[in-house]
């Protein structure tokens, strides 16, 4: 896909003084008088880490970015208008959400207390896109929504937020960004994504994941470029050694101008979902490997949360933030 010429053009810088990019909204939980309890989304897992990033970084609130509601307009960037149509069904909407419960519950309810939530989280994904080119880096609590592509939801993903965010920086950052990569290392594969973009040429897709689980979407593995499939009990000196070795093969093949990190914690042992064993440690290795490779070589980088199940979830992803700040690799000076 070529991308059209364009003027240079500074754009106004979007920091806001004594903000960091990090993104999230109270808007973000889903509420639903105790039918979220039968989801094995911990749907307060945003405000969880927003509440200990402020007392381990002593911020007060307010120092964070709050995206506004995507609106209908802006979902059909991507999505299909039969797509949008069929999530006016709660019966579609439970099957996305896999909670047959939801399918008795009347859409307006569901559009509130279920779509609604996600719309911000998908927002907070593009807003923390536009900061990433800023800062050098942005992190959203939320989003992450991989299994959903432009006609089609699953794995609780009702709309595509990394599509969407690939195609606003596109649109309207042509001259700062022309080549895109993900980094999806969610325990699952990010088959919503991939069905997006195959064969684009801009966007290069390394996806690291269990093979064994869901969703097995044998077509949308085509447009992998980098990756591995891993059994289930992987532990973490076999993980790490295969991120070392995508990201020195992805860097040989392709040098981005942004990095959509998808940085799901449903890798760590005792996940319900992901069935892999890897520690908070080799976690926290983790996100620091993909950081200091991307921010080294001055590439920005987006993270999204994904997909996360235990309830350790919310504290090892705060302390792997802590440690980026302790390696130099969120710079805090706006504060």
């Amino acid at each position: 896909m070529d991308r059209p010429r364009c003027v240079w053009v500074r754009k106004a810088d979007a920091r806001v003084p004594g903000k960091l990019p990090i993104v999230y909204s109270k808007s973000y939980a889903v509420r639903f008088h105790g039918l979220e309890r039968l989801h094995p989304f911990n749907a307060a897992k945003g405000k969880h880490i927003y509440k200990a990033l402020c007392a381990e970084f002593s911020l007060a609130e307010g120092s964070f970015y709050e995206p506004e509601e995507l609106t209908k307009h802006q979902l059909r960037r991507i999505h299909t208008r039969q797509y949008l149509r069929s999530l006016r069904w709660s019966l579609n909407v439970a099957r996305i959400a896999e909670v047959s419960l939801m399918a008795f519950v009347p859409n307006n309810y569901l559009n509130h207390f279920y779509l609604r939530p996600m719309r911000f989280q998908a927002a907070g994904s593009i807003l923390a896109g536009k900061l990433a080119l800023d800062y050098g880096w942005a992190i959203n609590l939320g989003g992450g929504f991989h299994h959903c592509c432009s006609n089609r939801g699953g794995g609780f993903c009702a709309y595509a937020d990394i599509s969407l965010l690939i195609v606003r920086l596109f649109d309207q950052e042509q001259c700062r960004v022309r080549r895109i990569m993900i980094v999806d290392l969610d325990a699952h594969q990010g088959n919503g994504h991939e069905r997006d973009f195959s064969n684009w040429d801009t966007v290069y897709i390394l996806d690291i994941y269990n093979a064994l689980i869901y969703p097995r979407d044998n077509v949308a593995k085509l447009s992998i470029r980098s990756g591995a499939e891993l059994p289930n009990h992987t532990e973490d000196a076999t993980y790490l050694r295969q991120l070392g070795r995508c990201l020195m093969q992805s860097l040989a093949a392709f040098r981005p101008d942004v990095v959509i990190y998808n940085a799901g914690t449903d890798i760590l042992k005792g996940d319900p979902l992901g069935n892999m064993d890897i520690t908070a440690e080799g976690v926290i290795e983790r996100d620091r490997l993909v950081f200091s490779t991307f921010r080294g070589l001055g590439i920005p980088v987006v993270m999204l949360l994904s997909g996360g199940y235990t309830k350790a979830s919310a504290r090892v992803i705060t302390d792997s933030i802590v440690n980026l700040r302790q390696h130099g690799l969120l710079d805090l000076s706006p504060l």
